[in-house]
């Protein structure tokens, strides 16, 4: 194909992508992108969905005949486009430095220059003077859009939207403004604002995730339905990952600023004991103020009792500090250091979990709406008192050896057939809600047959 002599000047916008200036040029130029792309020799094929179609999110990188080729299109001095392309001077050993043609290498942006997400149409065709779709490389926390009150959605997902509106949502557009705020007492504290709004971000989403319980949340709800256009009610598993990041962003920035607050953190250390070791107490001052600070008092105790989460795992680091007994240099001294298993799940990766799950039967109905209220409290209720005696069985191991080891065996009988009772109830709430036995039985490792009768006996099918 005959290359173009660069009779436009096409700027690149500030940390779009390769791909995306690609794209806008061969718009400019009124051609298909795949036609301006054959410039280029490649050594692979476009990344596309698991179910088909292009990844919004592709990446190229070019070798140095590529980038040479790309400058002179686009009417662009090469030094514009390595202070403005994130991924310009990427290399890669199947780009040869030898070849003297332009050869170009697909990849998935966000493992090239970090999260991608897209461009707001608005401001494209105020700089560029035409509303065309970008993509480009921007961390969560500067996602909206503050002139025309948008949030801009990760690219990497196979979902139609670009963006959600946030002209009813001020709160959400004014806690891009704090996050700065924040981001700065990071660094002066020593911290890493990235893992610091990470680590906020998993204690939040975390948060989400048990929401539905939390009958007093008033909020998130109110706020999802905006960014729903109204009403999220008739796909609300899918807005609920959709709109997650948006929603939940004014309470990320807070949770992320009491991490960083001095005065928080010696709130732990007194919940803990100081000086004289104790397990962290379920109205402890810390938590409480946390629930304060985010205009939710009843959160607290919610928080201070959900174990194995990333918030408990923040407090357990600052206590072990304050004793001393951190690890050698790493992320037993580094609070903010996020465990792989309390990391938030994306929105791709929770979107492709919701449309296998909806391909079974049965699986795709909302919890809330398929078990009565009754027995989720029931199960609850069984979960919690589980919870509260093996809490108390720390406490029990000193004195003679038959007398700790009778009370731990007994405490641990009567916990283990709670947790029995627990799993039992879920799964009759399973089963009735629609999800196949077959599929029941082979995620607690019973026999199927074995888990008809466990559930039929004593009329547990009706959730007694």
């Amino acid at each position: 194909m005959t290359r173009l002599p660069g009779l436009l000047r096409i700027a690149p916008l500030q940390g779009e992508t390769t791909s995306s200036l690609i794209c806008r040029i061969a718009s400019r130029y009124g051609m298909e992108a795949k036609v301006l792309r054959a410039c280029w020799k490649w050594r692979n094929y476009p990344p596309g969905h698991d179910g088909g179609g292009a990844r919004a999110d592709a990446e190229v990188l070019l070798n140095a005949a590529g980038r040479q080729l790309l400058a002179g299109t686009c009417g662009v001095e090469e030094a514009v486009l390595a202070r403005a392309l994130p991924s310009w001077a990427e290399e890669d050993a199947k780009l040869r430095a030898e070849d003297d043609e332009p050869v170009g290498l697909w990849r998935i942006g966000g493992a090239v220059a970090g999260p991608v997400g897209f461009g707001c149409r608005l401001c494209t065709a105020r700089r560029t003077g035409q509303a065309l779709r970008v993509v480009r490389y921007a961390p969560r926390w500067e996602r909206v859009c503050v002139r025309h009150g948008r949030w801009l959605l990760d690219a990497d997902a196979d979902q139609p939207l670009e963006h959600l509106d946030l002209r009813g949502l001020p709160e959400v557009v004014a806690a891009q403004r704090r996050w700065a705020r924040v981001a700065r007492r990071a660094v002066r504290a020593g911290a890493e604002p990235e893992r610091v709004f990470a680590l906020a971000g998993a204690v939040v989403a975390r948060w989400w995730e048990q929401a539905l319980q939390w009958e007093r949340e008033t909020v998130w709800p109110r706020r999802l339905h905006q960014v729903a256009g109204g009403d999220a009610g008739g796909d609300l598993e899918r807005w609920r990952i959709v709109g997650r990041d948006a929603v939940v962003f004014p309470e990320v920035v807070a949770v992320a600023d009491a991490l960083l607050d001095p005065a928080m953190a010696e709130l732990v250390w007194t919940d803990s004991g100081a000086g004289r070791p104790r397990a962290l107490p379920a109205d402890g001052l810390f938590c409480r103020g946390l629930g304060e600070r985010l205009g939710r008092g009843w959160l607290g105790p919610l928080a201070a009792t959900d174990h194995g989460g990333p918030l408990i795992a923040w407090m357990g680091s600052v206590i072990r500090l304050r004793r001393g007994a951190g690890g050698p240099p790493g992320y037993d001294n580094d609070p903010s250091w996020l465990r792989r298993e309390h990391q938030a799940a994306t929105m791709a990766g929770q979107l492709r979990v919701l449309g296998k799950e909806k391909k079974a039967p049965g699986s795709g109905t909302m919890w809330r709406a398929a078990v009565p209220a009754e027995q989720r409290r029931l199960i609850t209720s069984t979960l919690d008192s589980a919870q509260e005696q093996l809490l108390q069985l720390r406490g029990v191991q000193t004195g003679p050896t038959a007398d700790v080891a009778r009370r731990l065996l007994r405490g641990l009988g009567h916990s283990a057939g709670l947790i029995e009772s627990a799993w039992k109830r879920t799964a009759v709430a399973a089963v009735n809600g629609g999800v196949p036995l077959e599929e029941v039985a082979g995620w607690v490792d019973v026999p199927v047959e074995v888990l008809r009768e466990m559930l039929t006996a004593g009329g547990q099918e009706s959730g007694g």
